[in-house]
């Protein structure tokens, strides 16, 4: 898409004025999104309306809507980058105001997120992860793939759907297929958090110092779609299994709010893990309970093959 200042500048020094206010004209009013506008509006568009907003109508055609022409944030071809127009009637003027368009919304959302978390770390190549680069050379990561795919081409904002336990040896690509799930849901415009736990805990030890535990907490346990990323690799303790862990997942199952996780462990291999904690002592109680969240979240799914870090 060419600039409107581009535009106009090549339209000033082509043919008669006429001629290309004609033609600007014909290609405003053939333009499929005004003719919606005047369509949705019919009764209050007027011709005379019309012909004192051709400037701002121009303006509006010559940029992309719902990033429909944007390859991505940063090649944003807009006036304003992030930014879509909008047509709007102001008294007897069309004009147009401009909303974040649905990647910088998205943009802005992860953003935030990171600035809260800023110690998480998410390897690059996880939040570029893909379908189409997964490989599909065992039974269960094909089975893995197809339920993954199946709740992001099946979710919608609000849904309460149950989440996926993804289990299985090192470097599988586990975190690999979160990634891929996190980006498609972000095609759909729906936001998503990844959370790398064992960094989490750290983070949030952390934060006892600054009092922003509260804020860190509650911005992962409400998240809309929220991925545990290697479970079971923290150092667990009493308080981080029962006031951390705990209030987020109980959080989670009263508001059915889907929920995914990878680990290396089994459900089994992770409620050992989880009934001794760092001093040793053994709570199989609190650890059941745990594990009873984890189950009403997520339906476990093993991936095998071999090591892809290797």
């Amino acid at each position: 898409m060419e600039r409107i200042n581009n535009t106009l500048k090549r339209l000033a020094t082509s043919g008669s004025f006429q001629q290309r206010y004609e033609q600007m004209k014909k290609e405003i009013l053939e333009n499929n999104d005004v003719k919606d506008f005047i369509r949705r509006n019919e009764g209050r568009v007027t011709g005379e309306m019309v012909n004192e907003s051709l400037m701002k109508l121009y303006e509006y055609i010559s940029q992309s809507k719902e990033c429909r022409y944007c390859p991505s944030l940063q090649e944003c071809k807009n006036m304003m980058e992030g930014y879509d127009p909008h047509l709007v009637i102001r008294g007897n003027t069309i004009d147009i105001d401009y909303h974040r368009c649905p990647r910088k919304v998205i943009h802005d959302e992860r953003t935030s997120a990171q600035r809260l978390i800023k110690s998480l770390y998410v390897p690059k190549d996880i939040l570029q992860a893909s379908f189409q680069t997964l490989d599909l050379d065992s039974k269960s990561r094909l089975e893995a793939v197809r339920l993954a795919k199946n709740f992001v081409e099946t979710y919608t904002e609000g849904s309460k759907m149950k989440g996926l336990y993804f289990y299985g040896k090192f470097g599988v690509g586990k975190s690999y297929l979160l990634g891929a799930m996190a980006n498609e849901l972000a095609e759909k415009r729906i936001g998503s958090l990844i959370v790398y736990v064992p960094e989490f805990f750290r983070e949030i030890k952390q934060s006892l110092g600054d009092n922003t535990v509260n804020e860190k907490l509650e911005m992962v346990k409400s998240a809309p779609i929220l991925m545990l990323d290697d479970i079971g690799a923290e150092t667990m303790s009493s308080w981080g299994r029962d006031e951390i862990l705990g209030t987020i997942l109980q959080y989670r199952m009263l508001e059915n709010l889907p929920t995914f996780f990878t680990s290396n462990f089994n459900f089994n291999e992770l409620t050992h893990h989880l009934t001794y904690s760092q001093r040793g002592e053994e709570e199989k109680l609190k650890a059941a309970r745990i594990m009873e969240r984890i189950k009403y979240l997520s339906k476990p799914v093993l991936i095998d093959g071999k090591n892809r870090r290797e």
